[in-house]
């Protein structure tokens, strides 16, 4: 697969040191490992960060933005609400299913308000924070990623 991603953690204590990040070196190794170009993980703090996170992404015309985090009901859960306002369209079954599948292991999985949409040509899901949420993420999202892409850019349309 030809292409760019970034990943962006929201996670106030692994942003100031005192916890660390765990999801963003999976999904990295995942992306990379499917050959697209990715620099390093960005770590912000929950809140406007991500959004500002979220539209610098975009802004730099990345193909495919992986959030993990921030997705809760916590009071600094916002993930969402940072990410909507970037969204053109919206693909509510990407993140039905990683729900459904993290279901199996713990009924809290439907808990997680992620989003996943498009933000012009860049392809946006909001993962859970948790290595389990970004498993179940990883899966939904990797038989389907060469499709998505390529019906981005209108494969198989006039």
């Amino acid at each position: 697969m030809l292409g760019s991603a970034r990943v962006v953690i929201a996670s106030t204590r692994a942003a100031d040191g005192t916890y660390e990040d765990r999801t963003g070196p999976l999904l990295h190794a995942w992306l990379a490992g499917r050959g697209l170009d990715i620099g390093p993980v960005v770590v912000v703090p929950d809140g406007p960060e991500v959004g500002r996170a979220v539209g610098a992404a975009i802004a730099d015309g990345v193909d495919v933005l992986i959030t993990s985090g921030g997705t809760g009901i916590s009071p600094s859960d916002v993930t969402p609400e940072q990410t909507a306002p970037h969204l053109d369209r919206e693909l509510p079954g990407i993140l039905e299913e990683v729900r459904r599948r993290g279901l199996a292991n713990s009924p809290a999985a439907l808990l997680s308000r992620g989003l996943a949409g498009m933000a012009g040509r860049t392809v946006v899901v909001n993962l859970p924070g948790s290595r389990g949420g970004v498993k179940d993420g990883i899966a939904v999202l990797d038989p389907i990623l060469d499709h998505l892409l390529d019906q981005r850019d209108g494969g198989g349309h006039a």
